[in-house]
């Protein structure tokens, strides 16, 4: 979910939607039931409230410790390297959700364990504070996204100045 000037928006509303998603971020998966979408969207909100207390080192939520591990622990994918010598992932037989969420679950644990090169960090933006990874070489990025988060804020305080300093403009 996301939280845009402070109003939550579900950008993935459908099981449709969620088997878009899945195959645009490489988890091809045969179909979805209404189940395994509530299953994603718990995992999401698992995932988000672990990263922002590991962002501002904080206890994480038991219950969402739990969430992650389970769908960690149920699904059945595989590493493989191709040819190019790329990860890929390869998912059960049967694709399914839980498979490409187990994915996704690992992927967090990784990040939030701190094993991967880069740091969680909470957006600067008063109206967002979404839980990011920060992957820039100084480690010291504000916003979880420059072109909606770090352009609202600049032009907030380019239009603030404006009104302190109505003839710096001309």
């Amino acid at each position: 979910m996301s939280e845009r000037h402070g109003d939550a928006v579900e950008r993935i509303p459908t099981p449709h939607r969620l088997v878009d998603w899945l195959t645009v971020n490489g988890l091809a998966v045969d179909s979805c039931t209404t189940a395994q979408l509530d299953r994603a969207r718990e995992l999401r909100e698992s995932i988000h409230a672990a990263a922002t207390a590991a962002a501002i080192q904080g206890a994480l939520p038991a219950s969402a410790v739990r969430v992650i591990n389970d769908c960690s622990a149920q699904g059945r994918a595989a590493a493989i390297l191709t040819p190019e010598g790329q990860r890929q992932w390869r998912l059960g037989s049967a694709s399914c959700v839980e498979d490409a969420l187990s994915v996704i679950a690992a992927d967090a644990i990784n990040i939030i364990a701190g094993e991967r090169d880069g740091k969680l960090a909470l957006c600067a933006s008063p109206t967002c504070q979404a839980a990011f990874f920060d992957t820039s070489q100084s480690r010291t990025r504000k916003w979880c996204d420059m072109n909606t988060c770090g352009n609202r804020q600049k032009k907030a305080r380019f239009h603030a100045n404006q009104r302190k300093n109505p003839r710096s403009a001309e």
